[in-house]
């Protein structure tokens, strides 16, 4: 089902985006949809740390624009998502789950056991997106998060790939 959104489209099943490994000069759309994405976003010197062999950033893409990003970081046979992140107008229509799932295949492809994350306790939508694809709460990190009121809780959370 297609759907319109402050003006853009995006086919809920992702069927109309693709994945693309992201460079430096897309650094420009990258940070703007951060700074629209989050109160407290990364900076260009922490994205730019990241254009590493033991990191991986996929965009998804329509029409040639960035519509979200995801950035994790390998460590021996685990993953982990350090960042995923979709522009406001796209958020709701499966962009950020299209992005989990590209994740998700390619930590299987290369034989990784496990995806760790951390997520805030208050956002609940991309909680709910990680316990639908499998995700499970394996802990908690008190303070980890900056916060407008001091700091929040992270809720960590695990994804085993093999068995």
């Amino acid at each position: 089902m297609t759907q319109k959104k402050d003006g853009l489209h995006c086919d809920a099943s992702g069927a109309d985006l693709i994945v693309r490994p992201l460079e430096q000069g897309d650094l420009p759309e990258i940070l703007d949809i951060e700074r629209q994405g989050y109160s407290h976003p990364w900076t260009e010197g922490i994205f730019l740390d990241c254009f590493k062999p033991s990191y991986r950033l996929w965009g998804a893409c329509q029409g040639g624009s960035l519509v979200g990003y995801v950035v994790v970081s390998y460590v021996l046979d685990e993953v982990q998502l350090l960042n995923l992140c979709v522009h406001p107008g796209y958020r709701g229509l499966g962009a950020g789950r299209f992005l989990l799932r590209h994740l998700l295949a390619e930590a299987a492809r290369e034989s990784m056991n496990q995806i760790i994350l951390e997520v805030r306790l208050s956002n609940k939508v991309a909680s709910k997106l990680y316990r639908a694809e499998g995700f499970e709460e394996t802990g908690r990190r008190p303070r980890y998060y900056p916060a407008a009121s001091g700091r929040e809780d992270a809720r960590i959370m695990t994804l085993l790939l093999q068995s």
